[in-house]
């Protein structure tokens, strides 16, 4: 009866046109960023502080830096993969994108140009914080397509199947997951936790019009508890500092300091 009532594992993770074969990870970052830089323009242009020109230009060369920025933080915390195949380093349409390697790199990138353009930091972080949110609640469906990122085993009506060449080594045995394990649906807990930051971020704004990065601060936090919360489900290999995995602690980190950022 769960695996009825479970998300059926994709069947395919690219889409072919012609000659030409388009993995559905890069299709569903790249819907995130479209998206985001629409909202990120059409928020600047209701404030007076920028047009929907100015989003896109500085979107393309932040959203490189941020790219690179998250490739690099998953291969830095998961370099057990990578130790022994550099190649495989920038194949990011194979899965492996850190956000908040992303944020790291991309948020200054992104400051730079806004500084640029002569646009005010405050209204652009302002602009910018629901944009990211709906970035990550589309490009996290990227993860169903590569059935990667799952949580533990789980028996639950909405529990994701996953094929047998997608299946990793359980935890608590050390030997792979048994055909027909059903598993928690990662991808869409964070999905639905990203799209419900867009609906709190946008009305804090609309009913408070927080000054400043206060509003993008709210956004760090909650991201970050929204990650800790689902990296704590996830049963990947991944490094581990004490009773967290190093992502948890990064999460941790992005709560105290969206947190103090949003109380400026």
């Amino acid at each position: 009866a769960a695996i009825v009532a479970s998300i059926p594992s994709p069947s395919f993770n690219s889409i072919d046109i012609g000659p030409l074969s388009l993995n559905i990870y890069g299709l569903m970052i790249a819907a995130g960023v479209v998206a985001a830089v629409w909202l990120f323009g059409k928020r600047l242009e209701q404030r007076g502080a920028g047009t929907s020109d100015d989003a896109s230009s500085m979107a393309i060369w932040a959203v490189i830096a941020g790219v690179i920025g998250a490739r690099l933080y998953h291969v830095a915390t998961d370099w057990d993969r990578f130790a022994n195949d550099y190649g495989a380093i920038p194949k990011i349409w194979e899965g492996g994108l850190g956000i908040p390697g992303g944020l790291i790199v991309g948020i200054p990138a992104g400051l730079y140009l806004v500084r640029r353009r002569g646009i005010p930091m405050g209204a652009a972080a302002t602009c910018t914080a629901p944009g990211l949110a709906l970035a990550q609640a589309i490009g996290r469906w990227g993860n169903y397509f590569n059935q990667e990122l799952y949580g533990r085993a789980t028996d639950v009506a909405w529990a994701l199947e996953i094929d047998a060449d997608h299946l990793v080594d359980d935890p608590a045995t050390g030997v792979p997951f048994s055909v027909g394990t059903t598993f928690h649906p990662t991808f869409l807990y964070e999905s639905l936790w990203s799209l419900a930051t867009v609906g709190v971020l946008l009305y804090v704004d609309r009913r408070w019009r927080p000054g400043g990065g206060s509003l993008f601060g709210l956004f760090v936090a909650i991201y970050g508890v929204g990650r800790f919360w689902i990296e704590g489900l996830r049963v990947d290999p991944a490094d581990e500092l004490g009773p967290f995995r190093w992502n948890q602690w990064v999460a941790l980190a992005a709560i105290v300091v969206g947190l103090a950022r949003s109380e400026e």
